[in-house]
């Protein structure tokens, strides 16, 4: 299995909306339009027929601080090491452009993946529901 990873690599909304469907999850139509021009960068991973078979975003605060957003890899091409390749890359990414930090939230279920597979450690953090319920 060959995968071509790329930062900033070319992407279309309707590419990230199927990528998002696939994983069974609600996708935005115009989200990723919207948000590409505000993020430091994005990983893409490609399989050798370029089908998108995962994405991360790297939003950041302009400084030191970078931030995770919406990683995903297909379903199908999940619990292959794709994961843990796009938050490497972001990482490099992030710490190619200045940033001395990289912040990642994350469900539960997903602390394996985060603090084994790609280094992240524990800490504190808060969160403030801004919109719907809870």
């Amino acid at each position: 299995m060959e995968i071509d990873y790329r930062w900033r690599g070319a992407l279309t909304d309707s590419e990230l909306a199927d990528l998002t469907r696939s994983r069974g999850g609600d996708a935005d139509p115009g989200w990723w339009d919207r948000a590409a021009r505000h993020s430091l960068g994005w990983v893409t991973a490609r399989t050798g027929d370029n089908a998108l078979a995962g994405f991360v975003n790297v939003a950041w605060d302009g400084g030191d601080h970078a931030f995770l957003v919406d990683p995903k890899v297909r379903s199908e091409w999940q619990h292959r090491g794709i994961g843990t390749g796009l938050v490497a890359r972001a990482a490099y990414g992030a710490r190619t452009a200045g940033c001395t930090w990289l912040h990642v939230d994350f469900e539960d279920r997903l602390a394996p993946f985060y603090f084994d597979a790609c280094g992240f450690r524990a800490t504190t953090a808060g969160l403030l529901r801004l919109r719907g319920h809870g």
